[in-house]
Order: structure tokens, then C-alpha cells, then sequence
């Protein structure tokens, strides 16, 4: 078929994706009428107290919309593979989902493709919001590519550009990332379905900076960065998975998260890592002034405003955050 005179009605979509982020965009294409002959998503699985089993965020929107769902443990599984292929899909959009075998992706005669929350080549991997604003960018943006057989290196299709605000959190900027994805997805699947768009291959400069998954360890922040650093650090963890420290008053060790942040660039000679209190206001002493807490969480407790944890927390003057 000439993909230039292909119609609307001629595209048969398979959505791919797991949590809200991914929503927004599914969202977008279902209110453009577009064709969705079905939706993979993640297995439910069991969460919180109760050990409820909990559907994902697109699970839960498709099954709303009447959408036929699939949720495969094994992408390489013939039985599933069948299933998918029963769909005559010819064209394949991910979000926020997982690596797909090659039998998956290649499958559609217009291709696979995904939606990635960063300008390509730059910030390939798994927490790319997150990164951007750890690394103190002052722009990022998203990016449609064709799956190939790596993570994140297949041919460029189209980008979008966003300013990175300076209290931007990784949450903020999730959610104006997710309106220009959705954005981006729509012109995408126009363009496929005019014959417009254009493949340009990704560089793959060994200095390129990359987002590798958050792990814990990785959360712990290092006081004797400079002050923007830290707060750079901070927001771009908040909410999740959150920065933590582990504040040392009266040699006792208490595990803190910190949700948000701001600086106070000043000249001083506190020695860093000291933290200085009133009954309203905590800062901890850093290279360049102070990263003043304004919402931290104690272990067991909720997250909360910090003069509200002052009123039942009493800090030596020696308290350090180590």
C-alpha cells in the first residue's frame, strides 16, 4: 500500500504502555478516533497492605474505553505472539512499557515505535527525567524513534523541545513531558499516515550522558557537592523516589527523606553537612550557602512540611547530616 494515500480508517494501532504517563498519550490518540485494535500492558500484580491485586493506570483507562487488552508475562511466548499478530496490527506505539523481542516489534508493515522523555541521543535508559535535572539541564524534551534490537538507539522521527524550570521537580516535569509526548505521538502518527516523516540515526558519541534506573544507593545525597548540585539533586528525586541523608543528632542516626528544597547562596563557615535550626526553619550548611528543607519525611511517618516536624523533633546543635 502507498502509505501516502493511506486514510485514518487504514491504520490499525497497537498501544503499548503501563503507567499514567502513558494514559495521556493513549488518551490522545482515542480522542482523535484514531484505531486501537488493542492495548499490552503489564500483568496486575499485588500491592500495598492488603496485598491487593492492582491493574495498571492503562489498564484501567482501556478497560473504561472497551479496548481489547492484553497482558503477557513472556513477549516471546507463541501463544501470545499469535494473539498479537490475530490483532493485524500495522502499526505499533510504546510508552513507558518494556524491551520488545524482535518477533514483537517488527511485526507491523509501518513499523514500531516509541516515545522517549528526552532529546535522543542524549539521556538512553530508564530514568531520563529524573537525569536531566540532576545533571542541571536548562532544556530537555521527547522523542519518537523506530525500536530496533538495543534500548533507545533506533532512528529518530520527530522531537520536541521544553524549557527546564529552575524549581521544576522530576514530578512537575513528568507532567509537561506527558502533554508534549502526547503531542508528539499525534503529529508522528500523522505524519506515518501522510508518508512525511523522515528517519534520522541517533549518534552514538561516547560522551553522550545516559539515564540508567534509579536504585536506592543512588538516592543518597553527597553534602559536599556544591550548593546547586545538591538542589539539583534533590528536586530531580522529588517525589519519587526522593532524595535521602542520615541525620546524626545526639549519636543517634535517623533516615530522612527530603522532598523539597531551596537554596540560600551565601558565604559562610559553617562546617558542611552542619544543620542549623529555628523552631520553624532547618538548613544544612553546603559549598556555596545553604539548602534550606522545606518537606521531609521521618521513618514511619508521613511526608510533611518541616516546621511542622520541628514542633515534635529536637536537634542538637552539633546535629550533622553525614
Amino acid at each position: 500500500m502507498n502509505m501516502s494515500l493511506l486514510k485514518k480508517d487504514d491504520l490499525r494501532i497497537v498501544f503499548m504502555g503501563t503507567p499514567e504517563f502513558a494514559v495521556t498519550i493513549l488518551d490522545t490518540l482515542v480522542q482523535n478516533e484514531f484505531n486501537i485494535v488493542g492495548v499490552l500492558t503489564a500483568p496486575d500484580k499485588q500491592a500495598g497492605r492488603g496485598r491487593k491485586m492492582h491493574k495498571s493506570a492503562v489498564k484501567t483507562y482501556a478497560e473504561e474505553k472497551g479496548l481489547t487488552i492484553l497482558q503477557p508475562t513472556n513477549l516471546k511466548d507463541e501463544s501470545f505472539t499469535k494473539e498479537l499478530s490475530a490483532l493485524k496490527a500495522n502499526l505499533q506505539i510504546v510508552v513507558a512499557f518494556r524491551m520488545l523481542p524482535k518477533v514483537v516489534w517488527e511485526m507491523p508493515a509501518y513499523g514500531t515505535f516509541n516515545l522517549h522523555a528526552s532529546l535522543l541521543p542524549n539521556y538512553r535508559g530508564a530514568a531520563p527525567i529524573n537525569w536531566a535535572i540532576i545533571n542541571g539541564e536548562s532544556e530537555t524534551g521527547v522523542t519518537t524513534f523506530y525500536i530496533d534490537d538495543k534500548i533507545d538507539t533506533g532512528e529518530m522521527i520527530m522531537q520536541a523541545k521544553i524549557d527546564i524550570a529552575a524549581d521544576d521537580t522530576a514530578g512537575t516535569l513528568h507532567d509537561k513531558l506527558m502533554h508534549l509526548g502526547a503531542e508528539v505521538v499525534h503529529k508522528t502518527v500523522l505524519g506515518i499516515l501522510e508518508g512525511t516523516i523522515t528517519r534520522t540515526p541517533q549518534d552514538f558519541n561516547k560522551n553522550l550522558k545516559s539515564a540508567p534506573k534509579i536504585h536506592k544507593d543512588t538516592c543518597k545525597i553527597n553534602w559536599e557537592l556544591p550548593i546547586e548540585q545538591v538542589y539539583d539533586f534533590i528536586r530531580g528525586l522529588s517525589p519519587y523516589p526522593a532524595a535521602w541523608t542520615t541525620m546524626v543528632n545526639d549519636g543517634t542516626e535517623i533516615f530522612l527523606k527530603i522532598y523539597k528544597a531551596s537554596m540560600e547562596e551565601i558565604k559562610h563557615e559553617d562546617t558542611i553537612g552542619r544543620i542549623l535550626c529555628t523552631k520553624t526553619e532547618m538548613k544544612v550548611a553546603v559549598k556555596g550557602g545553604y539548602i534550606r528543607l522545606l518537606e521531609i519525611q521521618l521513618p514511619g511517618k508521613r511526608k510533611m512540611e518541616t516546621r511542622d516536624v520541628l514542633n515534635g523533633l529536637k536537634l542538637m546543635e552539633t546535629a550533622t547530616m553525614a
